[in-house]
């Protein structure tokens, strides 16, 4: 018979807390990222924002896995786009 009972009220907490540690981390961390937003959906999380590099968005990924491990993590992480324009701006 497989349990489909809400997990328990601790087990919302300990993701709340979680999410908020990551958050912390990316915040404050080596990636100083304070433009990524963490945002709850049932037992998933969402990362959305936009990044610098690919290197940061997959950093940014690693870490939220481990972090996060045992929920879903879905990503909506843009990488900037850094490359210099190939032609003039036509401003008429």
């Amino acid at each position: 018979m497989t349990d489909t009972s809400p997990p328990p009220p601790q087990a919302a907490g300990n993701l709340d807390y979680r999410v908020a540690h990551l958050a912390e981390h990316l915040a404050s961390g080596d990636l100083g990222e304070l433009g990524v937003r963490l945002e709850m959906r049932g037992d998933a999380v969402l990362l959305t924002g936009t990044v610098p590099s690919t290197q940061c968005r997959n950093e940014i990924l690693r870490l939220a896995r481990e972090e996060l491990a045992g929920h879903p993590v879905h990503s909506d992480l843009l990488v900037a786009g850094t490359s210099s324009p190939d032609h003039g701006e036509d401003l008429t």
